[in-house]
């Protein structure tokens, strides 16, 4: 299984290699393609039927959201929306109509770690590395805990303002 991530345009391409350096970091191939559902939507269908046997789906547009819609619509596929955040253009991402459910993770590390979530419910190694990630996490935050608890008399962060 890989992950397809397709980019509305190379404008966006800053965003998506963060998406790829999460992705490398546990091991789960990918590919960037660029297509647009409103400029070359033959394109983009001709790109899910290319990889729909073994991938799921990625999409990141910074204007208006077709593209994950589109794609939601022509795969059975999972697809997360990851568009770069923008106030004005979010929206678009979120409001999708009946009948497509793309998933909007608007940070690109959760968007690859949503990935990663969903190829390890059938892979037991990627499933292992998910595992020692979140023990990591788990384990940065009880560190964070016990440093500010030393910085501060008796463990009370009442006590006196950090």
């Amino acid at each position: 299984m890989k992950v397809v991530i397709i980019i509305g345009s190379n404008r966006d391409l800053n965003h998506c290699h963060k998406i790829g350096e999460v992705l490398e970091g546990f091991g789960v191939s990918f590919i960037f393609r660029i297509a647009s559902a409103h400029k070359t939507p033959e394109k983009v269908l001709a790109i899910i039927r290319e990889y729909e046997e073994d991938a799921i789906f990625i999409t990141v547009a910074g204007r208006s959201n077709a593209l994950s819609g589109f794609v939601d619509a022509n795969t059975k596929r999972p697809v997360i929306a990851a568009p770069p955040y923008n106030e004005t253009d979010i929206f678009s991402s979120l409001r999708m109509p009946s009948g497509v459910a793309p998933l909007v993770v608007i940070d690109p590390d959760g968007a690859a770690l949503a990935a990663v979530k969903i190829l390890a419910l059938s892979d037991k190694a990627l499933e292992e590395k998910l595992k020692a990630y979140q023990k990591k996490k788990v384990e940065e935050i009880e560190k964070a805990d016990l440093e500010v608890k030393q910085q501060v008399k008796g463990g009370d962060c009442h006590e006196r303002s950090i």
